[in-house]
């Protein structure tokens, strides 16, 4: 009846401004439109400030300081890159809410899905390749974060459990993207995760390692229950984990401030959380407009990204009876995949590798100098150095470049014609392919000119840098027009075996419709 009453003595526009004012205020936990206005135009808070009041009572600014000091709130002291993890994790969710509409966990209809949400669903293209490339970007922010951490001492007391809750987030963010990893149900996710959780099986003792494993799987190879299992731990279980961790460190980081640059303190010193009044910098409004600026740029830029200049990948639909060459896991994990080749998978993935995370979360309970200052600090800085550079050469060993070789053949034909991915031939126009066969033993069988033109030689060049592998080797490529709008192309190598004295030959097969869109 009161509204009523107002309506007929006020009006409806200042009944619902007076509605809209109390909602808000509600919501904000004391925060009014007058208030909000002011904050925006820049007007000095009023007396009590009622911005301050949000981080006591309100839901939404529990996990961020009411203000902070100055001098931590310089780009260049964080980069903003503990907040920018924070968004792209809330990106991922949504974008991945999205796709999860349209999938489903079972391996006659995933690789169905992927494609549906990739041709038929509206903007289903960009959602995908904004979740990859944003899964890719959080694990990079992660590390550059705890980089950035690790740099400036800030893992000292008193933040230690802040640093060993980010290892944890750390942890937690490569097993979010690894899970995601198999859902595509194609060859090189099928097969990476094959790989990857092998190495389960080489916990000891046996039984353990096997346990895992099944636990994992679902069954002795990767199936339907191995992809459900992944699916819930993508959707459900690793995000719940992440969530625990990630309020507990931001409470951890609202208790113990973030540290001052190491310059400004005294050895031993902490005044992170002792900012005098001139120094503060209110999160409402001046840090917060800083934040949303940093995240209207980062969508753009991952809208542009995703556009133009990035296509998530996938592969032909999985299949466990054909091992793709050169399985590769994501980058992220080449490190792993390159202690791997150096032994066992009990010493290098699971002894050696329990030490690099066991040995980055004590840390800050092992190292007892004081200083944060980098003058002080040389030892473990250099150590910091010597392990990137190590990770760096173990992720480049990682590669299908060191220490594995097919035959020489097939490796001068999977750089043309690659069993997964497009390659250099399969990337021309069929036009561009002319019928024919063509020898480069044979100069008056070369192309005369065209795009293909330059394939073959550069087919040339690769194999005459190979004469103690493939003596006397020459390639050959037959295109043939094998159905209206449809070609067929073999690629086929020669060379002498010298051991049998016979000719040797590798070859492969591929077809090229006219409406192909392999360069697309």
């Amino acid at each position: 009846m009161s509204v009523l009453q107002d309506l007929r003595s006020k009006g409806i526009g200042p009944v619902a401004a007076a509605l809209a004012d109390e909602a808000l205020t509600r919501f904000t936990a004391g925060l009014s439109w007058n208030d909000l206005r002011g904050m925006l135009r820049g007007d000095p808070p009023g007396r009590p400030n009622p911005r301050l009041q949000l981080h006591s009572e309100a839901f939404w600014l529990h996990i961020k300081p009411s203000f902070y000091h100055a001098s931590v709130t310089k780009l260049t002291h964080t980069f903003r890159m503990g907040w920018l993890s924070t968004f792209l994790f809330l990106l991922e969710t949504i974008t991945g809410i999205f796709l999860m509409v349209f999938y489903a966990p079972t391996p006659r209809t995933a690789y169905g899905d992927m494609l549906r949400i990739l041709s038929n669903v509206p903007l289903g293209s960009l959602m995908r390749d904004l979740h990859r490339a944003g899964a890719e970007a959080m694990v990079v922010v992660v590390i550059l974060h705890m980089a950035r951490t690790f740099i400036t001492g800030s893992y000292k007391k008193p933040r230690q459990f802040t640093w060993f809750t980010g290892v944890i987030l750390l942890l937690a963010t490569l097993f979010l993207s690894f899970s995601g990893y198999l859902l595509p149900w194609d060859q090189l996710a099928f097969w990476a995760v094959t790989i990857g959780t092998s190495m389960a099986e080489a916990v000891p003792p046996a039984p353990v390692g096997n346990a895992i494993n099944l636990i994992l799987r679902g069954a002795p190879d990767i199936g339907a229950n191995g992809l459900l299992r992944f699916y819930l731990l993508h959707v459900l279980f690793v995000p719940a984990l992440l969530l625990i961790f990630f309020f507990v460190h931001y409470y951890k980081v609202v208790h113990f401030g973030i540290s001052l640059p190491a310059r400004e303190e005294e050895v031993g010193q902490d005044t992170g959380k002792r900012v005098p009044a001139d120094k503060r910098v209110y999160f409402l409004p001046d840090v917060m407009v800083d934040e949303l600026m940093l995240i209207a740029v980062t969508i753009l830029a991952m809208v542009v990204y995703a556009t133009f200049l990035y296509t998530a990948p996938l592969e032909h639909h999985a299949n466990p009876l054909v091992t793709p060459f050169h399985t590769t896991a994501p980058w992220y994990f080449l490190w792993i995949q390159g202690m791997l080749k150096l032994g066992d998978k009990t010493l290098m993935g699971v002894v050696l590798l329990g030490v690099v995370f066991g040995g980055l979360a004590i840390l800050p309970y092992v190292d007892f100098n004081p200083s944060r200052r980098a003058s002080d600090r040389k030892l473990i800085l250099t150590g910091g150095v010597v392990f990137a550079l190590l990770m760096a050469i173990l992720s480049y060993m990682g590669t299908p470049y060191y220490g594995v070789a097919g035959v020489p053949a097939q490796e001068v034909i999977q750089e043309f014609i690659p069993v997964e991915g497009v390659g250099p031939v399969r990337a021309l126009m069929y036009e561009e392919l002319p019928v024919g066969q063509y020898d480069t033993a044979d100069p008056a069988s070369y192309p005369k000119e065209g795009e293909f033109t330059k394939i073959f030689n550069e087919i040339n060049t690769e194999i005459k840098k190979l004469p103690e592998e493939l003596p006397n080797g020459h390639g050959v490529i037959v295109i043939e027009d094998w159905q209206d709008g449809l070609k067929k192309l073999t690629m086929r190598i020669l060379w002498d075996n010298t051991t049998s004295g016979q000719t040797d030959t590798f070859e492969k097969i591929i077809y090229v419709h006219r409406d192909s869109s392999y360069r697309e």
